[in-house]
């Protein structure tokens, strides 16, 4: 099985990160910062975005944790230790939840972003049905029909029709078909960086 270095992080970004957010934008993958000995270390990703700094790590169960010394135990918890210290967030995941349990993941990163950035965001004025509508666009990655929205939402056509004309009125889903009678929508990029 191929767990070397690089697979996880790419694993980590199809199955959790696209699908949760349906874009890269803050997103730092090998994000360099300086360590306690004045050198430096790579995170695996880092999520910058006004005042929140995360640092993401996916940490494969392999050799290098079978065979690690207690030095290096140490130099581990110390690199964490530093992030801290200079204000980061840390999130580590097994590579096993990554592969296994993506949602898992995907909900610890929605409910910290929530936390942190929450009050700055424009989500925070939306209704539950709203956030829904707009967790669906991410998960899909496309543009969805009405028919679709309703479908999946298990909600009526009226229902629907206002829910969409609302987020098009917040800029946050744009017509991706027709002119007159909008046959699709899209996130707009507004909507894609909207924390949920």
């Amino acid at each position: 099985m191929l767990e070397g270095h690089g697979y996880a992080e790419k694993w980590f970004l199809e199955a959790v990160w696209w699908p949760a957010f349906g874009h890269f934008q803050h997103l730092h993958p090998e994000y360099e910062v300086s360590d306690f000995k004045d050198g430096y270390r790579f995170l695996d990703f880092a999520y910058i975005r006004g005042p929140l700094k995360l640092a993401i790590e996916i940490d494969g169960y392999g050799p290098h944790w079978r065979n690690v010394s207690r030095i290096q135990f140490s130099d581990h918890c110390r690199r964490q230790n530093d992030l801290m210290i200079d204000g980061w967030k840390v999130l580590r995941f097994s590579f096993d939840d990554v592969k296994e349990g993506p949602r898992y993941c995907q909900q610890k990163i929605q409910q910290l972003l929530g936390r942190w950035l929450g009050e700055e965001n424009a989500a925070a004025e939306a209704d539950w049905l709203e956030k829904e509508v707009i967790r669906l666009f991410l998960r899909n990655g496309g543009p969805l029909t009405p028919g679709e929205v309703r479908q999946r939402m298990g909600i009526g056509e009226k229902k629907t029709r206002a829910v969409l004309y609302d987020l098009a009125r917040k800029k946050w889903i744009v017509p991706h078909s027709g002119n007159e009678r909008i046959r699709s929508y899209r996130l707009s990029s507004a909507g894609r960086d909207l924390t949920l």
